[in-house]
């Protein structure tokens, strides 16, 4: 079973251009390897349009704004289009309420115009749309005609710019798509509540990416040069839901062993005394690209995650990366359901002194330990995930059509 030559627009919260490597945009490249995608870009906020109207990514965005002729940015992937909205006012800040509302579905009704001309143009007749959790637009897909709508949940919303209006609008989004999809077990059960039509499929490795850091010619990262081995590394996000507090016990209890991070930082979260210490190194984002090269530096990666309210809602995508590209992993246990999927391959840690123990035994790899290693992530990689989607997609198409079809 396989969803093919069908037209489908993604509206997603990340933009096709980010640092890192996003569940949402893999999700579209793959996608778009049988079927024509069309990928809405984050739109700006008239702040954004200000803040960042000297970066690289304002340019390329530039020509596409107020143009419904212009809109589309071509990709490697012929398939594959991005499409550009015009700025909206920038409204998150306000309070809850009718106002705010209100302000919701002018920006809606910005964004929607744009699509419904585009969508013309190309002479659309028919398609999927998915919601890949930008909630900040709950009932856009009611000024669209699509055959199916979907809601691709990827995360808990935690964050205070997120949950501010965030909880309310992807509730009202949640009840009213005809199937969701999240990335958690404990997302799909909650989603559940709300939208008896909810699946649960796992993020990926984009195998053929980190199986790079295979490649014995492949020269180490730049970044780590200077950095004293063994090298424990993380690559990702450093944000909330890193445990700063045992990272601080893990640089004291391991002073022969040097802990860097690398990716973008959210300094909301990250006060002075987080990131300090002889054996500890922040170097910042890398683009995507550089991953291989990044993580073949690492002695051991690492998921320092804390384990919360919300821990058992995060299925992350480093995690089968990180096991595409060889190195040993070592996590905290802040999702059991991980277990599920990684066997005994991945180290699950309570505290500092577990993960310490971890990291002693994983210094001591092994090629079996590694062929176990790439071995599970085989079986997890975006190409197993997407056909899973494209099965739940044709599934639930012909469920709402109330009618046989048959794909190519």
């Amino acid at each position: 079973m396989s969803l093919k030559d069908q037209n489908i627009v993604i509206f997603s919260q990340m933009q096709f251009d980010s640092a890192l490597e996003s569940t949402n945009y893999t999700m579209a490249k793959h996608l778009a390897k049988d079927n024509k995608v069309y990928y809405v870009d984050r739109p700006y906020t008239w702040f954004d349009y200000i803040k960042f109207r000297n970066t690289k990514g304002f340019q390329t965005r530039k020509a596409h704004f107020f143009s419904a002729d212009n809109s589309l940015i071509d990709t490697d992937i012929p398939n594959l289009k991005i499409v550009i909205s015009p700025p909206v006012p920038s409204i998150n800040m306000l309070p809850e309420g009718k106002i705010y509302r209100m302000l919701v579905k002018i920006n809606e009704k910005i964004v929607g115009n744009r699509l419904n001309k585009v969508i013309k143009k190309l002479d659309i007749s028919n398609y999927i749309y998915i919601n890949s959790y930008n909630v900040a637009f709950p009932a856009l897909h009611k000024l669209l005609k699509p055959d199916l709508t979907v809601y691709h949940c990827v995360d808990p919303l935690i964050e205070p710019y997120q949950t501010r209006h965030g909880i309310i609008s992807e509730d009202i989004l949640v009840k009213d798509v005809d199937m969701v999809i999240s990335t958690s077990k404990e997302l799909s059960r909650q989603k559940g509540l709300l939208n008896k039509n909810s699946y649960f499929i796992p993020n990926a490795a984009n195998i053929s990416q980190s199986q790079k850091a295979l490649d014995p010619g492949l020269k180490i990262a730049g970044v780590l040069d200077g950095i004293t081995k063994p090298i424990i590394g993380y690559f990702g996000n450093i944000e909330r839901r890193i445990d700063y507090q045992m990272v601080k016990e893990l640089t004291v209890m391991n002073p022969d062993k040097s802990f860097v991070f690398i990716g973008p930082v959210d300094s909301y979260y990250i006060k002075e005394s987080d990131f300090e210490g002889k054996n500890l190194y922040l170097k910042g984002a890398v683009s995507y690209e550089l991953m291989p090269a990044v993580l073949k530096g690492f002695d051991v990666a690492i998921i320092p995650f804390k384990k919360d309210e919300v821990s058992s809602h995060i299925f992350p995508l480093k995690l089968f990366e990180y096991l595409g590209s060889g190195r040993p992993v070592v996590s905290t246990d802040f999702n059991p359901d991980l277990k599920d999927f990684t066997g005994d391959t991945v180290w699950y840690c309570a505290n500092a002194a577990e993960f310490t123990e971890a990291l002693n035994v994983s210094l001591k790899d092994t090629p079996a330990l590694q062929k176990k290693r790439l071995a599970v992530a085989a079986d997890n990689t975006w190409e197993h995930r997407i056909l899973e989607i494209e099965a739940l997609l044709e599934l639930n198409l012909k469920k709402k059509l109330g009618q046989t079809i048959v794909f190519a």
